[in-house]
């Protein structure tokens, strides 16, 4: 994801075709990842996405585009990221 980010961070792209292709590679890690016994991991693997989208479209510009406040409560209330959520229970089938 970092890889990802870092590479498209451009001002080219606009923030929702960036927020787009996140959501779908956060779904494909959800869904890989989704299982019982791994929901800490799924959830943290979201709050590190969350920082690395404010750090590297933080380096868009000269200028810092973001306070950590306008990012969090204004930007990604704009273009929300899926929350992760079980996708197999390896106990119950």
């Amino acid at each position: 994801m970092k890889e990802w980010i870092k590479a498209h961070r451009d001002r080219t792209m606009p923030l929702e075709m960036i927020f787009k292709i996140v959501n779908a590679k956060l779904r494909g890690h959800y869904q890989y990842y989704g299982v019982t016994d791994n929901t800490r991991e799924v959830k943290n693997f979201l709050v590190q996405t969350k920082w690395l989208l404010y750090k590297w479209l933080n380096r868009r510009s000269q200028k810092r585009s973001y306070t950590s406040d306008t990012f969090f409560n204004g930007l990604l209330r704009t273009f929300p990221l899926l929350e992760p959520s079980i996708k197999v229970s390896l106990f119950y089938r």
